[in-house]
């Protein structure tokens, strides 16, 4: 069965784009069965055990191979090891088959890495419904009394600049999560894509360009809202400039002076009704006629439709409407 990126690109392309099951059987030059499988069953990922591997086995070991393949390809060309010295790595790790299996899966890896390699940039404006920008700030706020920094998740809609922000004790990958499906829950949707830096929540190896290995989970979760995942490039913060900005905007106007909460419940539904008072008193930075709470009740129409939660560690399938 498909990794869970190309099971994420079959949701996004029936679901978002709403091509048809003959179109993206084509384009991705998979089985169209295949393809029904996974709309139909709504499931970000698919695990196929055999009863008995035949040898070399391979299949317990991909995830390592896979890992020692990426880690290799993101060094520089004078640095990377050869595909024997890997192969040594993966034994030392237990692996027992013969390298002849390394070397044929090594190959098709690197063949899908170079046919999955898109142009992809960031615009500089937004189609309603595009794009969402997502980032963390450290915040120090008094915590019944105490001074505590914060960790505080801002996601930004690019089009009509709608801001939402929660606060956690910690930037866990669970945190993440829980942070995505509460924006849009919010917003009643999703963007198609979303931009994000390379936090290691989401990215386990940097490529050239904006190539990235993302984490298996952090795929799954995108698979499940139907988002397409855009990467910056390293120590390029233009490139989400606006989340960039909402970080010092917040810090400016909302935790300052120093706020003084006793839960983080309390916080959070304070930040929330700021973030809505904020659109709605403010103007559109384009459309200077009318406040970003109204460019967003606009938007809402073009965003994917929020699904149900998504389960970090359990994934549950989005229904087919």
């Amino acid at each position: 069965m498909k990794g869970v990126d190309t099971i994420a690109r079959i949701r996004r392309e029936f679901f978002v784009r709403g091509k048809t099951i003959k179109q993206i059987a084509r384009e991705l030059h998979i089985a169209r069965n295949t393809v029904r499988k996974v709309l139909r069953s709504g499931a970000t990922e698919f695990r196929y055990e055999r009863e008995r591997q035949p040898l070399p086995r391979i299949g317990p070991w991909k995830e390592d191979l896979d890992r020692l393949l990426a880690l290799n390809d993101a060094k520089h060309a004078r640095e990377r090891l050869t595909l024997i010295r890997l192969f040594e790595e993966l034994r030392e790790l237990g692996y027992e088959g013969g390298y002849d299996a390394v070397h044929r899966y090594a190959r098709s890896w690197r063949r899908e890495q170079s046919t999955s390699a898109t142009a992809v940039f960031v615009p500089l404006s937004f189609a309603p419904g595009e794009a969402y920008q997502f980032d963390w700030s450290h915040e120090v706020i008094l915590l019944n009394g105490m001074p505590v920094t914060v960790k505080v998740a801002h996601v930004r809609l690019c089009h009509s600049r709608m801001m939402f922000v929660r606060a956690y004790p910690r930037e866990s990958q669970e945190m993440v999560f829980d942070a995505h499906d509460r924006a849009f829950a919010f917003f009643k949707g999703a963007c198609r894509r979303g931009i994000y830096d390379n936090m290691k929540t989401a990215v386990d190896a940097i490529f050239a360009g904006k190539e990235r290995a993302y984490n298996r989970r952090f795929l799954q979760m995108c698979g499940h809202y139907l988002v397409e995942t855009v990467a910056c490039t390293p120590a390029s913060g233009w490139e989400k400039g606006q989340v960039e900005n909402q970080v010092g905007l917040v810090r400016e106007r909302f935790f300052t002076p120093r706020l003084r909460v006793k839960n983080y419940d309390e916080l959070n539904a304070w930040l929330l009704d700021q973030c809505i008072a904020y659109a709605k008193t403010h103007a559109h930075p384009e459309h200077r006629d009318r406040t970003i709470w109204q460019v967003f009740e606009v938007e809402r129409a073009s965003l994917v439709p929020y699904p149900r939660p998504f389960d970090g560690f359990h994934a549950i399938p989005a229904l087919l409407h």
